[in-house]
């Protein structure tokens, strides 16, 4: 991994600034094979809600690299891995994170297919919302009004300041019962499906992959004392008794 340039504290985690875009990636990529490491040491499993963009996708062609030079570095039959939220495409779509995350990792290791969970998408926008929360309920065992701890959330920021599909002023911001929903997206003029705030703070380990000057306003905004205003819905994150981590490159992070 590259070297850390510098750690900041936070209440329930840190902040870690890196020189640059590929050195960012390669350390998400790092911190991704020890936390399923250590999740499946101690669970049995390690579960995974992966992110789109393009730090994520540098950062699972890296995983996926090691693969085919033979480093097996991580337990693949015993991770799982979910999608923090989808855009309402079909599964081939080159704008679904499904895809990428296939075309870049998943179908370049040996997971098993019935550890990919991915969102069904090419439903109406709300069907594929209530089948995913189905599918979440039924694989973490989740009694009424239980939420799914995933061990790792990877989230990745807009430079309006959004994270999944939890775009500002949006109706999913105030969700606080439902795991998924379709969240109408007025600046796309289309539904998004996402996971809801409750889901995503009730996390294990939150990881914010965030590269590039266009970010450094969204990532001072959200960052400074009392950044939680739901016009930066990625402020909202706040995990409830996990470990938050911003992974930062210099320029993302220049205005801090």
């Amino acid at each position: 991994m590259g070297r850390i340039m510098r750690v900041l504290s936070l209440p329930l985690g840190e902040i870690r600034i890196v020189a640059d875009a590929a050195t960012l990636s390669r350390a998400a990529a790092e911190e991704f094979v020890r936390v399923a490491n250590q999740a499946a040491a101690e669970l049995g499993r390690f579960t995974v809600a992966l992110s789109g963009g393009s730090t994520p996708r540098t950062a699972y062609k890296l995983l996926a690299a090691e693969c085919a030079e033979g480093r097996h570095r991580l337990p693949w039959k015993q991770i799982h891995v979910f999608f923090g939220d989808e855009r309402h495409v079909t599964p081939d779509h080159p704008d679904s994170n499904f895809h990428m995350a296939t075309e870049t990792l998943l179908k370049h290791v040996p997971i098993p297919p019935a550890n990919i969970h991915r969102v069904h998408a090419e439903l109406e926008a709300e069907a594929a919302a209530t089948h995913y929360e189905a599918e979440l309920r039924a694989f973490f065992r989740l009694n009424a009004g239980g939420w799914p701890c995933f061990d790792l959330v990877l989230l990745g920021l807009g430079v309006d300041g959004h994270t999944a599909s939890l775009f500002p002023g949006t109706a999913a911001l105030a969700e606080r019962t439902r795991l998924v929903c379709a969240n109408w997206v007025p600046k796309f003029n289309r539904h998004r499906v996402t996971l809801t705030l409750p889901v995503i703070n009730a996390a294990a380990r939150v990881a914010f992959l965030v590269s590039g000057p266009d970010k450094a306003a969204a990532v001072r905004a959200i960052l400074r004392p009392g950044g939680d205003d739901p016009k930066h819905p990625a402020g909202l994150v706040q995990p409830a008794s996990g470990r938050l981590l911003w992974l930062l490159d210099e320029a993302a992070a220049s205005g801090l």
